[in-house]
């Protein structure tokens, strides 16, 4: 792959309108776009359409970023990539949202918001799946299949310091150390407090949430919260220099 400055020069020189500085940085990332789709092949969706859709995305990063983000560029295309894949599976593929899904993701809503006015906080997985007699699973699914696409760099709204970007959240593939390899993670979480370590893998590779995580450590969800957002930062400001 090409090195930082080379990328950042060749992006510079593509937004500018050199479509054969745009055709190098597709042609020289093609690893890593190819390993990106991997985690959607038997879904419906032929290799080669998958890898065109890759490069979508990896275009449409080329043309949206910016380098006053302060994060390596592997690091925004990736989520980028991913989007433009679930975008066409949602949209034009195999993967549709039924009724059904639609009218409990508008009831888990509406308790949502009755639950928020009522307490003044947003009910937890778990009081939802247990409102609905449901699993958590269930219920996280129904949420996510309704889930519009908004802004990588918008904070989680469950997040008190918002601090926490949705970007912090796109390492959702399950061959962990290939991306690891591959977004210059591996020496960061190396370098991490063991227990710090935990949560980063607990939370991003296992997909537990805090409250779960929170019962394992046998400290709070707050502390999980605030020690999740701290290490982010830490690995944030590890990867923009």
């Amino acid at each position: 792959m090409l090195d930082h400055e080379t990328t950042i020069n060749l992006i510079l020189r593509a937004q500018k309108g050199d479509q054969n500085a745009k055709n190098t940085l597709v042609c020289e990332n093609s690893p890593l776009i190819k390993s990106i789709i991997k985690r959607f092949i038997g879904k419906g969706i032929e290799y080669d359409d998958l890898f065109q859709l890759g490069a979508m995305g990896f275009v449409k990063a080329i043309n949206n970023f910016d380098v006053s983000f302060n994060v390596k560029f592997s690091t925004y295309v990736v989520p980028m990539i991913i989007g433009e894949v679930k975008r066409f599976m949602r949209d034009d593929g195999a993967i549709k949202v039924s009724r059904t899904i639609k009218t409990f993701n508008l009831q888990i809503n509406k308790f949502i918001e009755g639950y928020l006015k009522e307490n003044g906080v947003k009910p937890s997985i778990e009081t939802i799946a247990k409102k609905f007699d449901v699993s958590s699973q269930e219920v996280v699914f129904v949420m996510d299949s309704a889930r519009m696409p908004i802004s990588l760099y918008t904070p989680f709204e469950d997040d008190e310091e918002k601090s926490l970007l949705v970007v912090d959240r796109f390492v959702q593939n399950t061959q962990t150390d290939e991306m690891f390899d591959n977004m210059f993670l591996c020496d960061v979480m190396k370098k991490l407090e063991k227990r710090d370590k935990k949560i980063i893998l607990l939370r991003y590779f296992r997909d537990k949430t805090q409250s779960e995580i929170a019962k394992e450590l046998g400290i709070s969800q707050v502390q999980v919260s605030r020690l999740e957002t701290k290490i982010l930062e830490k690995i944030r400001s590890k990867l923009a220099k």
